[in-house]
Order: C-alpha cells, then structure tokens, then sequence
C-alpha cells in the first residue's frame, strides 16, 4: 500500500499547479517587464511627441510652413519609430507568453507523470468496494486493488475539484 499520505501529495501537487495555470498571465508580465527596457525609451519618445506637437501648435503654418513642415516630418518619424517599438515589445511579450507556458506545461506533466510511476502498483487509498461497485475497476486502474483508489482515478478527482474551488473562488 502507498504511503498513508500520498493523497495529500498528490492533492497538493495539483492545487499547486491549478495555482501556478492561473497565476502564468502575471508571471509571463513580470517576466517580460524583467527582460526588456523599452518600457522607459517608449514614454520617452511619447513626451517627445507630444512636446513636438505643443510647439507646431505654436506656430502659424501660413507665416512658417518650412519649419511647420520640418516639425510634422520629424513627428511623423519619431511616431513611426514609436510604433515599432510597440510592435516589437508585443512581439516579445507574446513570445515570453508562448515560452512561460509551455515550460509550465512541461514541468506539470513531468510532475504528473512521476507521480503516477511512484504510486502505478498501490492503491491512494482503500474504500469499501461497495460504494464504487459499478465502477470499481475503473477507479482502481493501474491497481487493480479491489476497493483501492488508483493515481490516475485520483489526479483527475484532484484536479477536477480544485479546478472547480479555485474558479469558485476567483
């Protein structure tokens, strides 16, 4: 027979990783702010903008149309300069998004895999076998431990309720 807690590792192993899937969308932020610098140069280039169209709203396009027009030419580079350090920060989020997640997805199915090979012979724990009758063979797999509760039965009991608490909860 398993170790009298196993139920509890492995009850705790998928309400940590139920956790961390919904914590991945703030992580994957954090870590993308972490990696890039962009952040400070965008506002810069913003308040350069807007500093540039504060004083072409000063001047009078009739009286001064060459320096009018050098002013809209140089707002217009700095704002397609703006754009695509915008689009290449969104490009590297969604890339450190793509990256954190999978990484995630790796390492719970590796969690979940050993947990399985540890506890593949016993039983989680033993229940009377007339409360799973109808399915008792099902609930038993890999064990085929009369009455017995086997990992796999479990993971997914485990994870269907945490699922449900946790999005309860949020």
């Amino acid at each position: 027979m398993a170790a009298g807690y196993a139920w509890f590792l492995v009850l705790g192993s998928v309400f940590l990783c139920n956790l961390m899937k919904i914590l991945l969308p703030t992580i994957s932020s954090f870590l993308s702010k972490m990696v890039q610098k962009d952040a400070e140069q965008e506002s810069e280039m913003r308040a350069e903008i807007q500093e540039m169209k504060k004083e072409q709203s000063s001047i009078s396009m009739m009286d001064e149309f060459a320096r009018y027009a050098r002013l809209e030419r140089k707002i217009n580079k700095t704002t397609d300069k703006l754009k695509t350090h915008v689009k290449s920060r969104t490009a590297q989020q969604a890339k450190m998004k793509w990256v954190v997640s999978i990484v995630f997805y790796i390492l719970q199915a590796a969690l979940m895999i050993s947990l399985i090979w540890k506890y593949y012979s016993d039983p989680v724990t033993v229940v009377p076998s007339r409360w799973i009758a109808p399915v008792e063979r099902l609930v038993a797999f890999p064990t085929g431990v009369a009455g017995g509760v086997g990992i796999t039965c479990w993971l997914v009991v485990c994870n269907k309720v945490v699922t449900l608490a946790l999005n309860a909860v949020s």
